[in-house]
């Protein structure tokens, strides 16, 4: 690689961990939420109108947890293309996970309501499909408990402590590594459901 692409690849992977850095309080609240809405869907959906009732709350808190977390500008869509290195894979794993977790519990919450008080029709195709979107919460998730490692690798590769100085020291390194670890960021158990299970 050119001296040129490594300064920008460098320059990229500090725009990305700004990014990180302001993202982080919205994506604590949203994995928060997520985790308490999680346990209650896992396995599916209750079947009973009670355990039905009883979610509901976690999942719309859920929902509305994911729809608060913004995406920071070097990782929105329209600026994903121009980032380079491995900025580029931080971004597209952040934006995956973002819209991913907006859509997926936004979907699971619309669905629990059309079960709950929809016509029999549309409870009937929500319960069908809400695997789609239960699945689709747990990927966004397993996105960003990737991003951790690809920070921390990207660090390394780029030529760690001894490139980035001050200005991305490995302290802040490991402590964004670990704030989108696998640790914090996987829900656990893992997806139970299938569709057409």
């Amino acid at each position: 690689m050119s001296a040129g692409e490594l300064r920008l690849q460098r320059e990229d992977l500090l725009a990305a961990g700004g990014a990180l850095r302001q993202a982080e309080a919205g994506v604590s609240a949203e994995l928060a939420a997520s985790k308490r809405a999680w346990r209650l869907i896992a396995d599916g959906l209750p079947r009973e109108r009670a355990g039905l009732a009883s979610a509901r709350p976690a999942v719309e808190a859920a929902a509305r947890s994911a729809s608060e977390v913004r995406v920071p500008e070097p990782f929105k869509e329209d600026q994903l293309r121009s980032l380079t290195g491995p900025a580029s894979a931080l971004g597209g794993l952040f934006h995956s996970y973002a819209v991913l977790a907006q859509r997926g519990w936004s979907l699971v919450a619309y669905s629990m309501r059309q079960i709950q008080s929809g016509p029999p029709a549309a409870a009937r195709f929500a319960r069908e499909n809400v695997v789609l979107y239960i699945e689709s919460v747990y990927d966004a998730h397993f996105a960003l408990a990737q991003i951790g490692k690809k920070l921390h690798d990207g660090y390394r590769h780029l030529g760690g402590a001894d490139a980035f100085g001050t200005s991305l020291p490995p302290g802040e390194v490991e402590r964004l590594a670990h704030a989108y670890s696998e640790e914090r960021g996987r829900l656990h158990p893992h997806v139970g459901v299938r569709l057409g299970s």
